[in-house]
């Protein structure tokens, strides 16, 4: 005698299994764009060109700060080479000069970007805080670069005994550095909060059990006007 093929009472018969079908881990990434998605892909290459133009553009940070950045005057003799003004703010000015552009690179470079993408995002102000940082230290070096030659030594033989020439343009202050990135974090944040998509508000249930005031008469067991209704036949 052979044992019956038919499962017993009450028990669904056995499914074939298919190993083959089942997904892997590759076949379910590939699906999803890879490990991170289109979607994130996509913020995060939008993050490198906006930081990589954002850093560009502190080339014009400083050909600014050169142009409109007071220079210490300096003077030499013979032997050495002197402040022409001892009590002299050009340093300081500079330092000011350069925090002024500074801020406001930071806030027009921000504000061209949100009117571009019009959304917020963490890639987003990764990529505005780094540009930012990096624009900041391109204007800086690109302003000692156009400014008188660090060289003082050659530059005085080159003026002359007593003859005022202008001082290397340098940055004392290299926390000033820092104000393009907070500059631009500050703008995202406020335009993202005063100009950025709205998301939908919750509905709110409504558990007065009536609608405007109304109660359902006929969802009611006694009728709609407060009387059982007649037995049928």
């Amino acid at each position: 005698m052979t044992a019956p093929l038919t499962p017993p009472d009450n028990q669904p018969p056995e499914e074939p299994q298919h190993p083959e079908a089942a997904p892997t881990g590759h076949g379910s990434a590939a699906e999803h764009g890879g490990l991170l998605g289109p979607e994130a892909g996509r913020e995060l290459r939008e993050a490198a060109l906006i930081a990589l133009g954002v850093a560009v553009s502190g080339v014009l940070l400083g050909v600014l700060w050169n142009w409109l950045a007071p220079h210490v005057p300096l003077i030499a003799d013979t032997r050495n080479v002197y402040l022409k003004n001892t009590e002299g703010e050009e340093a300081i000015g500079a330092d000011g000069t350069f925090v002024l552009l500074s801020l406001g690179f930071g806030v027009l470079t921000t504000a061209a970007v949100f009117l571009f993408r019009r959304r917020g995002g963490i890639p987003l102000v990764v990529a505005l805080v780094l540009g930012g940082l990096l624009g900041a230290a391109l204007g800086w070096l690109t302003g000692m670069w156009l400014g008188p030659t660090a060289d003082v030594v050659a530059h005085a033989k080159q003026a002359g005994p007593g003859v005022t020439f202008d001082g290397p343009l340098r940055l004392q202050a290299k926390g000033a550095l820092l104000a393009w990135p907070i500059a631009a974090m500050l703008t995202q944040l406020a335009l993202t909060g005063l100009f950025g998509p709205r998301d939908p508000e919750p509905e709110v249930p409504d558990w007065s059990g009536h609608d405007d005031g109304r109660y359902d008469a006929e969802a009611r067991p006694d009728g709609p006007h407060g009387q059982e209704p007649p037995p049928a036949g």
